[in-house]
């Protein structure tokens, strides 16, 4: 919807300038970090798919569950631009178009859903693995089920 409904370098401010619409290509990691190797970033998100995926068989905690969910997701949305988008298989531009309080990342770099969602996935992540909850739902160091 961004790609076909905002030109590039155009800003659509809303809810009173606390954020902008925009239509920016990133070809490298959150922030732009290591612009040009999109195809490594490419296949590091295959492999966390992959590796979610093979996971998901052991998960019985909801937190974890969600946690994984996300960054999977987001991993994933962020690989199909890569794959699919300009200038080709595996080297294309994320599309990002959120913009915090102000235009083009002058203020937060701009950002789209799939990073917000690998974002929020991980440190729900981390917060999980502080509190010591494991991927089938019991705590560290408490007995699981089954094994006493």
């Amino acid at each position: 919807m961004v790609v076909a409904t905002i030109e590039p370098g155009e800003d659509i401010r809303v809810l009173g300038g606390a954020l902008y619409l925009t239509n920016l290509r990133n070809t490298g990691a959150a922030f732009s970090f290591a612009e040009g190797a999109t195809v490594v970033f490419s296949l590091i998100a295959a492999v966390v798919a992959v590796v979610i995926v093979r996971t998901a068989r052991r998960l019985w905690s909801t937190g974890w569950a969600v946690a994984l969910g996300l960054v999977l997701g987001g991993a994933l949305g962020n690989l199909v631009d890569r794959v699919f988008r300009d200038p080709g298989f595996l080297r294309g531009g994320v599309v990002d178009f959120l913009s915090v309080f102000g235009p083009d990342g002058s203020v937060w770099p701009v950002f789209n859903v799939a990073d917000s969602a690998i974002v929020c996935g991980g440190v729900l992540g981390v917060v999980l693995a502080l509190r010591g909850v494991e991927f089938d739902g019991s705590r560290s160091g408490a007995e699981r089920p089954g094994t006493a």
